[in-house]
Order: C-alpha cells, then sequence, then structure tokens
C-alpha cells in the first residue's frame, strides 16, 4: 500500500491516546446512566471496537448501516438504511459512533431518524471531523481529531472497500482515485 499513501496525519499511538480520553469523558459524562453506544457500519468498526474498550462503565453496544456514498469520494445525499437497529431506544441515552464527519448530511438525517423514536438522548462521537467540509449545522459532543478536508482512509476509513486494516489515518495519493 506504501504508494498509494501520500502521508500519515494521525498515528496509531495517538489514536490510542485520544481514545482513552475520550473514553474517561464519556465514562464522566454518563455515570450512573444507561448508555447504548450505536457504531455506523462499516466506517465505525475500529473506532466502536477501540471505544468500546476505553470504557469502564457498563455500556450495550447495537449497529446501523447507512450509506450516501456508493464507491465514489463525495456523499450523494441520499441515504438509505442498510441494517437497522436491533435494540428499542425509547428512554435509552444513545451515543452514535461514526469514523469520520465529512459533509455531515448523512449523519444529520440519521440524528434525526434516531430522536423520532423517543430516546432520552442523542449524542454524536466521531474520530474525524472535517470543520470545514460541514454543509448543515451539527453539534459533534466528542470529537477524536479535527482535519482538513482531504481524502483519507485507514482506521475504518476506506476508499472503495479497501485500506480499512491501516492502523492509523493518512491521506491517499491522488492517482488512487482520479482513474
Amino acid at each position: 500500500m506504501g504508494q498509494d499513501l501520500e502521508k500519515v496525519l494521525v498515528t496509531e499511538d495517538e489514536i490510542k491516546t485520544r481514545l482513552a480520553e475520550m473514553g474517561a469523558q464519556i465514562d464522566a459524562d454518563y455515570a450512573g446512566r444507561d448508555l447504548l453506544i450505536v457504531g455506523v457500519l462499516k466506517g465505525a468498526v475500529m473506532v466502536m471496537a477501540d471505544l468500546a474498550r476505553a470504557l469502564h462503565s457498563p455500556v450495550s453496544m447495537d449497529w446501523m448501516a447507512v450509506s450516501s456514498y456508493g464507491a465514489g469520494t463525495t456523499s450523494s445525499g441520499v441515504v438509505r438504511i442498510l441494517k437497522d437497529l436491533e435494540t428499542d431506544i425509547q428512554g435509552r441515552d444513545v451515543l452514535v459512533v461514526e469514523d469520520v464527519i465529512d459533509s455531515g448530511l448523512t449523519l444529520s438525517w440519521l440524528v434525526g431518524n434516531l430522536k423520532s423514536r423517543g430516546p432520552r438522548s442523542v449524542e454524536i462521537c466521531t474520530m474525524i471531523r472535517k470543520p470545514l467540509a460541514f454543509e448543515v449545522d451539527l453539534e459533534v459532543r466528542y470529537v477524536g481529531f479535527d482535519l482538513p478536508n482531504e481524502f483519507i482512509v485507514g482506521y475504518g476509513l476506506d476508499y472503495a472497500e479497501k485500506y480499512r486494516n491501516l492502523p492509523f489515518i493518512g491521506t491517499l495519493a491522488p492517482h488512487v482515485y482520479e482513474k
């Protein structure tokens, strides 16, 4: 994968350190509450697994899969639920766990959908936020890293279903996606 990558933006150690910090804050914020963490497939698998291990409070976990990308590099704006929750979230505290927030369009739609189901609260946790790319006003409670609006891969982030397994986050060389 060496020639496919331009540079490393966030190292494996930086990710581990930041997840421990976020886990401690989430533990404090939700102490004594019944927290459900909801991972957004597929990208959030790495974040969700490592965040869950960083939490010291008991939590429940569930998954959703929504799509607005396809194989491209930008959001299509049309959201489809590919896998819905198996858990009833009525009256629950829900923390949506994402890998990256680009435009915010898909996540804004997802949060609205979850809020319509009557939870006690819905908050957002993301490993990467690209604030310059936001197209909607979206409050994100827990942010791992703010990164520039570049095409990134690794730590769950993919291009055409590849590169998710990298233990760090880096930029993909343009020759890979400008075919």
